[in-house]
């Protein structure tokens, strides 16, 4: 018992070390590019799909099924942003960044395009779009659990 929780401690020590991680995932070449931002499409496609089914047969008028909806249409928009963001750094030749350091980094863009920067930036807050979308699925999912198995209420037992 002792054996497992020195283990225990030491394994929790040695994932709290701090490494050197990157946020963002870079392509392999341009093929790789590809598959991914046809993978963004697909995500598209299947979230327009699931918010024409959910319509069609009125689940939303559900609370949890509109969330659902909601989780959706969130979802579309950053894959939206997603591919805009890749084709503008990757694709377009538009944007270049330089990393030139921890938490600097240098946008440059051609001149007389230097509003492009600013958007290029912006696309990049794509968590300002998913994270509402994963807190909109949340909900949905939980009220629609908890329309499944309401709650009973506390009675007292008979004397």
């Amino acid at each position: 018992m002792m054996r497992r929780c020195v283990l225990g401690t030491l394994i929790f020590i040695w994932l709290l070390q701090p490494t050197l991680v990157f946020a963002t995932q870079t392509h392999g070449g341009q093929e790789g590019l590809f598959v991914h931002q046809f993978a963004h499409l697909f995500f598209i496609f299947s979230m327009g799909l699931l918010i024409y089914w959910l319509r069609k047969r009125h689940l939303v008028s559900s609370e949890g099924w509109r969330y659902i909806q909601y989780a959706a249409l969130f979802f579309i928009v950053w894959n939206l942003d997603a591919i805009f963001s890749h084709w503008l750094l990757e694709q377009s030749g538009f944007v270049a960044v330089e990393n030139l350091g921890d938490m600097q980094m240098r946008i440059t863009t051609p001149q007389g395009l230097d509003w492009l920067a600013g958007v290029y930036y912006l696309s990049k807050l794509d968590h300002l779009l998913s994270v509402p979308a994963m807190l909109f699925l949340l909900i949905g999912l939980r009220r629609l659990y908890n329309s499944s198995f309401p709650m009973k209420e506390f009675q007292e037992p008979a004397p």
